[in-house]
């Protein structure tokens, strides 16, 4: 991967994070990208540079079109035409059937299907123009088995497995592989407060005996590995796959 140009959606925490120290441990130049505060990105940036790295920090609404073909095109300035793809970003909120606010539908529809459509439309004709390219989409278990007051995520997270496929069928004549990972419980901030509020122990104690492993959280960089993976030689003749990486939970399902 050395001097590839990585960017990264969601790179200023969790699994995005995670990938971003891969990618930049590997060599490549890594686009660190936030949704809002810059600053946060910056302290991921500054991590890498720290470790003999290179990354530039960014900050950008992937919901909305405009602002994505502006950050490709940042990037590019920056670092180089963009060579690798993570769609990290995304939000996992519920949305229990009677009671659920549409607004809070769309907003997850938006962040995490549509913004991931809009940020691999941006960067395919410079892969096609390069002569290929490769892109990882973060999907989940939820995309293949329901959780309860979630539907709407579950639903997104499967339209993004479904996508990846799709567009694999566009995509792979061109030399550029997509691919999707389907994390399970993963340990970030976004489940923080679950995994440490004594008032959760039952649901933690629910969740390890449907998990075969034992291990009821992952750790980001875990999904990492398997992200640096499909950027090697290796992972050459995949096209249009969703890798689960769920502790067995679904195979224990």
């Amino acid at each position: 991967m050395k001097n590839k140009v990585a960017l990264i959606t969601g790179g200023s925490s969790g699994i995005g994070q995670a990938i971003a120290l891969r990618y930049a441990a590997a060599g490549a130049r890594v686009a660190v990208v936030a949704s809002s505060d810059v600053s946060k990105a910056q302290a991921t940036v500054d991590t890498i540079r720290a470790a003999g790295g290179t990354a530039e920090a960014f900050a950008a609404d992937v919901r909305e079109a405009d602002a994505v073909q502006d950050l490709v095109a940042r990037v590019a300035a920056s670092l180089g035409p963009v060579e690798i793809l993570v769609t990290a970003a995304g939000i996992f909120l519920p949305t229990p059937i009677g009671e659920a606010d549409l607004d809070v539908f769309e907003q997850m529809f938006d962040t995490n299907v549509k913004a991931v459509f809009q940020c691999v439309n941006a960067v395919v004709p410079g892969m096609k123009a390069a002569g290929g390219g490769r892109i990882v989409c973060l999907s989940s278990v939820a995309a293949t088995l329901g959780v309860g007051g979630f539907s709407a995520y579950c639903a997104s997270k499967a339209a993004v497995s479904m996508m990846v496929r799709t567009l694999a069928i566009e995509l792979a004549p061109h030399n550029i592989n997509i691919n999707a990972i389907a994390p399970g419980n993963t340990e970030t901030p976004m489940n923080e407060g679950m995994r440490t509020d004594p008032a959760q122990a039952a649901l933690l104690e629910g969740l390890k005996a449907a998990t075969p492993s034992k291990r009821i959280f992952s750790s980001p960089e875990d999904i990492a590995e398997l992200a640096f993976f499909l950027m090697s030689p290796a992972a050459r003749a995949m096209h249009g796959s969703t890798v689960l990486m769920d502790e067995g939970l679904s195979a224990g399902m």
